[in-house]
């Protein structure tokens, strides 16, 4: 066997330089973002469900217990066909219990504590709005009889799923951790809706709120870029505001034609 002088043996692996690159990890920092939009949607909704406990306990007992704020606030499919439009948005304020309030405001807190961070102020308060409207259409369109339903469980489904939008769009950023997010997101979603099977959940509604967050997120949702040189790298989101307007303009026309549908039929 012959070798050329002073060269690598062509049959031994190669090897590495020493002052090759080598891949290390860097932690970059999360927007610095109080989720203030989140806090104030707590406050509000825990303040509407003090307003109706009052509500009940000021006037119930002349009037058989009749909640004022659900009388006008909460999704009645004869209301929505007399022009109360409103109500595709107000039920997720309105609560039927203590229990549903706060399984409702936990995972608010869970999820949009994190979301708000990435989306943004402005842009999270559009996606949970959107998440309640999409889905008290899908409730009034699909749900048997004229019935009631309250919760914010339809803003909730809406986060959710854009949670699960945003990790699939940033997969490359977030690896590992993402992926097991996405996992955990699909979850959580089939076993809320098994037990949205249950009587008296509205699954509907959540079904509803999934798809409005989930076409708004993909349309709207962050797009994280790492911009800069090492040291000094950060996150740069490459959505554009068109986008934005896109994916919430999408949202608006699909349910609202369904509420439209839903009226005429």
């Amino acid at each position: 066997m012959t070798r050329s002088s002073g060269g690598q043996d062509p049959l031994s692996p190669p090897v590495a330089s020493a002052s090759a690159p080598q891949p290390r990890l860097v932690r970059l920092p999360m927007p610095p973002l109080v989720p203030t939009v989140t806090y104030v949607i707590l406050g509000t909704t825990a303040a509407v469900y003090i307003l109706q406990v009052l509500s009940v306990a000021v006037f119930g007992y002349a009037v058989y217990q009749i909640d004022w704020l659900e009388i006008y606030g909460a999704r009645f499919n004869d209301a929505i066909h007399a022009g109360e439009l409103w109500r595709f948005i107000t039920p997720a304020l309105l609560h039927g219990s203590v229990p549903h309030i706060f399984f409702n405001m936990y995972a608010l807190l869970s999820i949009g504590s994190f979301l708000e961070r990435q989306f943004g102020h402005g842009r999270f308060a559009l996606l949970y709005i959107l998440g309640a409207f999409s889905g008290n259409v899908f409730s009034f369109l699909l749900a048997r009889g004229n019935g009631y339903s309250v919760g914010a469980s339809t803003a909730v489904f809406g986060l959710v799923a854009a949670e699960w939008i945003f990790f699939y769009q940033n997969r490359q950023l977030f690896g590992d951790f993402g992926r097991r997010a996405m996992g955990n997101t699909v979850f959580i979603i089939v076993i809320n809706l098994l037990i949205g099977l249950s009587p008296g959940i509205d699954n509907w509604g959540h079904v509803g709120g999934l798809l409005g967050g989930a076409i708004f997120a993909w349309f709207a949702g962050p797009r994280w870029t790492v911009t800069g040189l090492s040291p000094d790298l950060k996150l740069e989101d490459q959505r554009e505001f068109r986008e934005m307007v896109i994916g919430a303009g999408t949202v608006i026309i699909i349910f609202s034609a369904l509420a439209v549908w839903g009226m005429i039929i």
